[in-house]
């Protein structure tokens, strides 16, 4: 392997690219890759690790678009990847986090049940949450749900006492600068446009300049592109990422205190998506939803937000249709909520009587990257898959943020040393 090029990707004195060398790459500059770098500058001290962001800076998409939960691990089935990382991904992000005074709270969590026919899948969460080694659950009727939140109804829900809310995208500012601080590097407004694995090496070529990169081992944390980043490597997948946009409505600041932790209803066990539901943000607010509906692009945070280079290849995905051809009903009714505020504020009633439509404001949607498999199937658990020397995180949707250190640590366990050849 060749020694580390000074020049950086400068143009050569005959007019070609010099390439840079490095250890390792990680493609992505969310939480899920910069743990993934901070964690191989920890583990393979001196490893020169770079991480390449096609933004202008970090934390821009998923990481940077959500409602900033902390998850505790009910909901994921025992022995899944999602339920053995959650914990031990809660416990550090929260140890992190107050180390370096990143803002967060424990807020606490009601699942609650608002129909008998809910209470089969509420004590199949508690079984789950007890099996993952949730603490503290506690079952509550209804006078006692209202001791916890007042303005909340139901016949029987479920506490979680240890969830919370953190500041996502200062968590990726902190990583990014332990990644610089080891003497790795963080690269922004580098789109990878091409992967080339030999026996020895990874090259990968960036659309900026042309540049062009190094590495002995390549690791792909790109999220909504992750499926395209593993095919450009030679992956293997046939997964599919769907972009499902999931708009949140704000409350103004005079119901912000309507409830004082995370209000859930019981999921639909058919998707891997919590319905529309109440969370306390760290700057004081309160957000109400997501739902989750087709995104026309990949970074389609609203309805206008259209690429058809990328909604072409999903629409012409056989599991595409096969999923929305599963679940029909959830379709119709993710589509209302999408259209009418009306609609979101009758579901959130259901917990909330004192909810009025007009109390739900316009607020910044997230896109989640769902892995969508041939057959139609939502993928649940995190999937990876790698080549020689590449490793490609192929869905991370939620609980990934929670669980980005456990990720990391489960990531660079399974690299060779990139210090050394082989």
């Amino acid at each position: 392997m060749s020694s580390p090029d000074s020049t950086c990707g400068r143009e050569g004195p005959l007019g070609r690219t010099v390439s840079e060398t490095v250890d390792l790459i990680v493609v992505g500059a969310g939480v899920v890759g910069l743990a993934v770098a901070r964690e191989a500058t920890r583990r393979f001290p001196g490893a020169r690790v770079l991480v390449l962001e096609k933004e202008g800076a970090v934390a821009q998409h998923q990481s940077g678009h959500s409602s900033g939960v902390v998850h505790s691990g009910v909901y994921y089935a025992p022995g899944s990847l999602k339920a053995r990382l959650c914990g031990e991904g809660r416990a550090a992000l929260l140890a992190y986090a107050q180390d370096r005074g990143i803002r967060y709270r424990i807020t606490g969590k009601l699942i609650v049940a608002t129909d008998p026919s809910e209470l089969p899948m509420l004590e199949e969460l508690e079984r789950r949450g007890r099996a993952n080694g949730v603490p503290d659950l506690r079952r509550r009727a209804p006078a006692q749900i209202a001791e916890v939140e007042p303005e909340v109804r139901g016949i029987e829900a479920l506490e979680v006492p240890s969830s919370a809310i953190i500041d996502f995208p200062g968590v990726a500012v902190h990583l990014a600068r332990d990644v610089a601080d080891a003497g790795g590097s963080v690269l922004t407004g580098m789109r990878v446009t091409a992967i080339r694995e030999s026996a020895d090496r990874v090259e990968v070529t960036c659309e900026a300049h042309g540049r062009a990169f190094v590495a002995r081992q390549l690791v792909n944390c790109a999220g909504l592109y992750c499926d395209e980043i593993a095919r450009l490597a030679g992956a293997p997948t046939s997964d599919r990422i769907v972009p499902f946009r999931g708009e949140f409505h704000r409350l103004p600041a005079s119901r912000s205190g309507l409830v004082h932790g995370l209000v859930y209803p019981v999921p639909d066990p058919r998707l891997p998506f919590a319905d529309v539901h109440l969370t306390p943000t760290v700057d004081g607010g309160l957000l109400a939803g997501p739902n989750a509906i087709l995104a026309f692009a990949r970074e389609g945070y609203h309805w206008t937000d259209v690429r058809l280079r990328e909604l072409g290849p999903t629409v012409a995905y056989p599991g595409f249709w096969r999923m929305i051809r599963s679940v029909p009903d959830a379709v119709v009714a993710e589509l209302l909520r999408s259209l009418t505020r009306e609609a979101v504020a009758r579901d959130l009633q259901k917990m909330v009587p004192s909810i009025r439509a007009e109390d739900l404001l316009p607020a910044d949607a997230g896109v989640r990257a769902q892995a969508v498999a041939p057959d139609g199937s939502l993928r649940e658990d995190f999937v990876f898959t790698r080549t020689p020397r590449t490793l490609h995180v192929i869905n991370a949707p939620s609980p990934a943020a929670t669980c980005s250190f456990a990720i990391a640590g489960h990531v660079v366990g399974g690299l060779a040393d990139p210090r050394r050849d082989g």
